[in-house]
């Protein structure tokens, strides 16, 4: 039984791999299942085996870059030093992603991959509140910051600011991105009751 689950989830990730090179090189418009059946040559019946569509097969490869991404913050934030403030600021400066991924991400803005956009940006909600709500109980203890609702409040940030800025939900020209980015700073400190100025350094 053990080896049948573990030769299962070894196809399911070598069908899952192939896609997300495929996705990268081709773009995701551009892919057919067919070509990620060519390319690992196994029949037709094996991959429906695993995935009933092309989207639910780019939903699995989300779901992957989204946890490599939150695996890596996760690791460099238990080597962050510093008050609330600091981990904050180190946080916010780590959270680029990599080119794979971004190339990835970028093409879920175009017309037309707003449901899987959407799917992206709540599994990355959903892993990365938690790492944000561990900084800001610190920075209650600590003084810096006054939040009854930690994780929701991680969520309503990260969510608004995402919805805020995001030209692949709405065609924001460059001064209205500017306009909104102007005001997260006092958002964020309104929402966790922070000293003015705490946050500054999201304009720099």
């Amino acid at each position: 039984m053990i080896r049948t689950v573990k030769k299962h989830e070894e196809r399911w990730n070598e069908i899952v791999s192939c896609a997300r090179e495929i996705f990268l090189e081709k773009e995701y418009e551009k892919t057919s299942m067919r070509d990620i059946i060519n390319t690992l040559g196994i029949a037709k019946g094996t991959i429906y085996h695993y995935f009933n569509s092309k989207e639910e097969l780019l939903d699995a490869v989300i779901e992957i870059i989204v946890d490599e991404y939150f695996e890596r913050l996760k690791s460099l934030l238990k080597g962050a030093k510093g008050n609330a403030l600091d981990r904050l600021q180190f946080l916010i400066t780590e959270s680029n992603v990599s080119k794979e991924q971004k190339n990835t991400i970028e093409q879920l803005h175009r017309p037309g991959n707003i449901g899987l956009h959407a799917r992206l940006i709540a599994h990355m909600m959903d892993r990365l509140a938690p790492l944000y709500a561990d900084v800001i109980k610190q920075g209650c203890d600590e003084g810096l910051f006054k939040c009854d609702y930690p994780l929701e409040t991680s969520e309503f940030l990260l969510g608004g600011i995402q919805l805020m800025t995001d030209v692949g939900f709405y065609p924001w020209d460059n001064d209205e991105i500017k306009r909104r980015t102007k005001a997260i700073p006092f958002l964020i400190e309104a929402q966790l009751s922070a000293k003015k100025g705490s946050v500054d350094f999201l304009t720099k």
